[in-house]
């Protein structure tokens, strides 16, 4: 690849890691597209864009931690129950084709920004929810199955997650995006990563552009998150779900 094609990479993954840290999740909308246009297969395409959007995590993890408080107890519930789910579904992509699950997560997505948009006051402020034993089954068997998605799917996952802690655990949308974006971003995208890339094939040689872009773009939609609050951040949310539900019913 030219120099500008890599300017271009770059340019992509600040865009697409942009907005899916303003939205909380969504960076495959653009940039997994693009890596399919410019000529890998999907697996190849999946593999390097999710070792990409790990940099997504840490650029966006950086900005959070600076001034975001985080519950000991809802990270390590999070990451529990999630982590397996991503080992999971990481495992199952590489043996059944996709495209039926990107068609069911597509429509799901879009269903997502729509709920989202029919509650205008969903998430515009943090609220107390207590839960029983039952609820908080439920609640961590809804993070797993997110995970077992998130491993085997190209984008949206992240989106799921934003909106579940907003309505099961009460969180605001920036509450929600900043622990979607430390932990989906950062752990479930990173052992995603180490699974695809130990047993799938990466194009290594795009990485650099792509990890670039994607710290970058992590760093700024998180300190826009952090300057522009709620309101702004649930109407990204909502433009950015359509979309990649959109993107995910397109045959690329």
């Amino acid at each position: 690849m030219s120099l500008l094609d890599h300017l271009g990479l770059a340019l992509i993954a600040l865009v697409a890691n942009g907005l899916s840290a303003l939205a909380g999740g969504g960076a495959g909308l653009l940039q997994l597209p693009a890596l399919i246009f410019l000529g890998l297969p999907f697996p190849v395409a999946l593999a390097t864009h999710k070792i990409a959007s790990v940099a997504l995590g840490a650029g966006a993890s950086l900005r959070h931690l600076k001034q975001s408080t985080f519950e000991a107890r809802r990270l390590g519930l999070i990451l529990g129950t999630g982590l397996p789910g991503v080992i999971i579904g990481a495992l199952v992509v590489l043996e059944i084709p996709p495209r039926a699950g990107e068609i069911a997560l597509g429509i799901l997505t879009i269903g997502l920004g729509w709920y989202s948009f029919q509650r205008p006051q969903l998430g515009q402020n943090p609220i107390s929810v207590s839960h029983g034993p039952a609820k908080m089954i439920m609640g961590a068997a809804g993070l797993f199955v997110i995970g077992v998605l998130n491993g085997s799917l190209t984008s949206g996952t992240g989106l799921m997650v934003t909106l579940w802690l907003v309505r099961w655990y009460g969180l605001s949308y920036t509450q929600a995006v900043a622990y979607t974006l430390v932990l989906v971003g950062l752990f479930w995208n990173g052992t995603g990563a180490l699974v695809l890339g130990t047993l799938g094939e990466v194009r290594w040689e795009w990485l650099p552009a792509l990890l670039i872009g994607s710290f970058a773009g992590g760093y700024l939609g998180a300190s826009l998150a952090h300057r522009y609050g709620n309101r702004l951040i649930k109407r990204v949310f909502e433009v950015v779900t359509v979309l990649t539900g959109l993107a995910l019913l397109l045959p690329w």
